[in-house]
């Protein structure tokens, strides 16, 4: 069985994972809100959480609404620090280029995934060590099998 962790919560409706072994659980709208192509909002999910040092939470969309609707989060994944106690809220994008999307009360709207990190040390030096990979960047590996590079 995975590691659990105990997050205090302060809301009318607790996040639920659908089905034994989700990594999200199901975050719904506190308020409803309706969505024009191309138009962003900003929707409550009337959830506020305490999660212990070394944690943090990530909001991520809905694969379903994504897939149907055209519904994602435009800064995602969104990070919940640990220290952070107020409403988790969640920035919703129409992309659908046509119809509009009508959020309800209560309606699932994104996940919730926590997760420990690992704090970093940085390190000031002159230069880094050689890698593989080096300065490529965006696109750099290339996109099909039969190009240049790893086709990742």
């Amino acid at each position: 069985m995975p590691e659990s962790v105990e997050v205090l919560i302060v809301a009318e409706t607790i996040p639920v994972y659908s089905h034994p072994g989700d990594a999200g659980a199901d975050l719904a709208a506190a308020e409803s809100v309706e969505l024009a192509p191309g138009e962003r909002a900003t929707v409550g999910t009337g959830v506020s959480i305490a999660l212990p040092n070394g944690y943090a939470a990530f909001v991520v969309p809905r694969s379903g609404l994504a897939a149907k609707h055209g519904i994602t989060i435009v800064n995602s994944p969104g990070t919940v620090d640990a220290g952070y106690r107020g409403e988790i809220r969640v920035t919703l994008l129409n992309t659908d280029a046509s119809m509009p999307y009508s959020v309800a009360v209560g309606d699932r709207i994104a996940q919730l995934v926590i997760m420990p990190v690992t704090l970093a040390r940085f390190v000031p030096v002159e230069v880094l060590p050689g890698s593989h990979r080096g300065e490529g960047g965006f696109g750099s590996t290339g996109y099909r099998d039969n190009e240049q590079g790893d086709g990742a």
